[in-house]
Formats: C-alpha cells, sequence, structure tokens
C-alpha cells in the first residue's frame, strides 16, 4: 500500500544512542536517516539526545510538539 505521506528509508548506520534501551535505536537510526527535526516521544530513554550533538533532532514531548504546530 503506497501512501502519500510515508516515505521509505534505507538505515544505511546503526548509532546506537539510546544505550539503556536498544531496542529504541531503530527510531533514532530512523529519524537521522530521514533528516528529522523533531523525534516526538515521552519515552525517557531518548534524553540521552539532549546531550548528544549529533543527531541533529530535537527530542518533544507530544504536547510541546502540538504547541509547535499550532504557531504555524
Amino acid at each position: 500500500m503506497n501512501l502519500e505521506n510515508v516515505e521509505k528509508n534505507e538505515i544505511y548506520f546503526r548509532w546506537n544512542l539510546t544505550e539503556k534501551d536498544s531496542d529504541d535505536n531503530k527510531f533514532v537510526d530512523c529519524a537521522i536517516s530521514a533528516s528529522v527535526k523533531y523525534i516526538v516521544t515521552n519515552d525517557n530513554h531518548f534524553k540521552v539526545l539532549k546531550s548528544i550533538e549529533f543527531p541533529p533532532a530535537q527530542v518533544i514531548n507530544p504536547d510541546d510538539f502540538l504547541e509547535e504546530i499550532g504557531k504555524l
């Protein structure tokens, strides 16, 4: 099934940035390969990304994300 708002990205690197929950790494790897601006989550394991300069994706919670969308 093809959807307009879905894009397949091949992941070529495994960054392994979320050490406390390695299952979350697939989401971080996908976000990096897709050059996203935000990773929207309430999962505390992603907070480690705030202390790492790379990737440039900002980790925010859903409420803050909705607030950002409201500014558009």
